[in-house]
């Protein structure tokens, strides 16, 4: 079974880094800072124990933050270094970022250089944040600058940074009101050589289509035609929530406009499940069109919520050709375990497949919760 996310900062981790620390600074108490974190994180999960960090950071290092920000870059991994070896790098750099972005604050350009740095041994995604909501038009002066940058890191963390609803950060809710500031940033990094810098600007596009579709439509509509391989599976992402959705102009744009020519059935084994289990879904579409037809199969998931009514989720499923007069069967398992960012509850779950935005065939299975389940 998987470590749980909050094992990625742990005592081997703070104590590594309190090693780094005391080594590019003598008067730095490594005894002292680990005391002050250790024995926290236990009780914590991985957010928290970012914010023990940097905590603990706000009462070890220099209460100049010149010096303390020098002192946090002479500490960190060399860039020729390997991950993990020579100095700080890694998770434990979340905490030290939020750090950067509380006492840096009154020094913004100086916190920027230090999360430049930072970035290329993490990410400094989480610490822009808070300079962004209180310094826009230099964070935004800065980042104009950074798309030009030769780490592939401080181009994403223009991008990343900047994103509406990133997860587990602050969300910008200026820039959720209006995306505009960021959309130069994103047509400069669009076709950038490096697919961790695209993969970005997709899901930040995403993020915008929650709010502004229209938006998206009309940068499809001005960057998708002749749009190369590369920029074209960037905007193929970037459309993914609208295309769950349904979403007329954004399925026109993709060629999936019409609804399915034919019929659709869904199986689901076994009917009852219970939690950890998978449930097997087989799909059969059946052309009755003198046509090709492109289609975009996806399915929803009605989760039942502890009041009884459910909530649903749209899963990826399969984009396809269904050829004229023929069957095509579609299989995939759906796992039903626990995660952090959802809690399951017995009872009857609905699931839907959708063909192009619109839904063609349901099913149904049971889950219980807590005791085994009913035979299939």
């Amino acid at each position: 079974m998987a470590e749980p996310f909050k094992t990625f900062i742990n005592a081997d981790v703070v104590t590594r880094a309190a090693g780094h620390l005391a080594r590019h600074d003598p008067g730095f108490d490594g005894d002292a800072f680990c005391a002050a974190v250790v024995p926290h994180l236990a009780a914590l999960e991985l957010k928290a124990r970012a914010m023990c960090v940097a905590d603990a950071l706000e009462r070890h290092l220099a209460a100049d933050f010149e010096d303390a920000a020098a002192h946090l870059e002479r500490a960190l991994r060399p860039l020729d270094a390997p991950p993990g070896t020579g100095g700080l790098d890694g998770w434990f750099l979340w905490g030290a970022g939020e750090f950067v972005a509380r006492r840096g604050m009154a020094q913004p350009v100086r916190a920027l250089s230090c999360l430049r740095e930072m970035t290329q041994r993490f990410t400094a995604e989480f610490a822009i944040r808070p300079l962004i909501a209180q310094h826009p038009a230099l964070v935004f002066d800065t980042l104009r600058q950074w798309v030009h940058d030769d780490s592939e890191h401080v181009r994403r963390l223009v991008s990343e940074g900047t994103r509406p609803r990133l997860p587990w950060g602050l969300q910008l809710r200026d820039l959720i009101a209006d995306p505009s500031p960021s959309l130069p940033l994103l047509a400069a990094l669009q076709d950038d050589t490096s697919a961790y810098v695209r993969r970005s600007v997709a899901n930040h596009l995403n993020d915008i289509a929650k709010d502004h579709p229209v938006v998206v439509v009309a940068w499809l509509e001005r960057h998708l035609p002749a749009a190369p391989p590369q920029r074209r599976a960037l905007l193929r992402h970037a459309s993914r929530t609208l295309v769950k959705q349904g979403y007329p102009p954004v399925l026109t744009l993709w060629g999936r406009a019409e609804p399915l020519h034919g019929t659709a059935t869904l199986a689901l084994a076994p009917s009852h499940i219970a939690l950890g289990d998978d449930v097997a879904l087989t799909i059969t579409l059946r052309s009755q069109a003198g046509e090709p037809q492109a289609l975009t199969v996806d399915y929803v998931v009605h989760h039942v919520k502890a009041n009884g009514q459910t909530s649903a989720k749209v899963f990826k499923g399969w984009e396809t050709r269904l050829d004229a007069g023929q069957s095509l069967t579609l299989r995939k398992r759906h796992p039903v375990r626990p995660i952090t960012t959802r809690r399951y509850h017995a009872g009857e779950h609905r699931v839907v497949v959708q063909v192009n935005g619109k839904a063609v065939a349901e099913s149904a299975f049971h889950l219980t919760v807590g005791s085994p389940a009913a035979p299939g």
